[in-house]
């Protein structure tokens, strides 16, 4: 196991004298594109934080109006009946828009009910087989200046609802 870790320990900093060997064996001046590079992705960092701001605190007010919980309470007298736990809905609608906010709530459902109960299995395989649609989708699309998305959001919103359902599948299983 050992080996593994020093390994590991070696291929960031292999990775970058790799970086360093190439640009200089290709005469380019590695420090300058370097600052270049940092500077088009501080561009970049300003031009998408106010939308990630209005993302959290849309999230922020949700969560602490206590809203999500009603929400989840709602949904889940139907949900329940298919398998899904209604105190997973906010977690759900969550992770659509904020992960960080999502992993909270996670924390908040491993403390009320266990990692290792159903609702913390299917919790932990939700957050790993879906994404976050409206984070993404707003970062890359400004940063690409796309202003046509076409079939992204169904296709988006579609896959974390196969990712959905796969979580409860597998965790019925395990």
């Amino acid at each position: 196991m050992s080996i593994f870790v020093t390994i590991s320990s070696f291929i960031i900093p292999g990775i970058m004298l790799f970086i360093v060997i190439y640009g200089v064996a290709k005469k380019r001046n590695v420090y300058d594109d370097f600052v270049e590079g940092a500077t088009g992705g501080l561009k970049t960092v300003i031009k998408v934080m106010p939308t990630l701001i209005g993302l959290m605190v849309a999230v922020g007010v949700l969560r602490e109006s206590g809203f999500m919980e009603f929400l989840g309470q709602q949904v889940g007298k139907v949900t329940d009946q298919i398998g899904f736990p209604g105190e997973l809905m906010p977690v759900t609608i969550v992770k659509i828009f904020s992960s960080s906010a999502a992993t909270g709530m996670v924390l908040d459902i491993f403390k009320s009910y266990g990692p290792d109960s159903y609702l913390g299995k299917v919790t932990s395989l939700m957050m790993s087989c879906t994404e976050t649609v409206f984070y993404t989708m707003s970062v890359y699309y400004l940063t690409a200046k796309v202003t046509k998305t076409r079939w992204t959001l169904p296709g988006a919103l579609l896959a974390t609802l196969a990712g959905t359902i796969a979580s409860v599948m597998l965790a019925n299983v395990i």
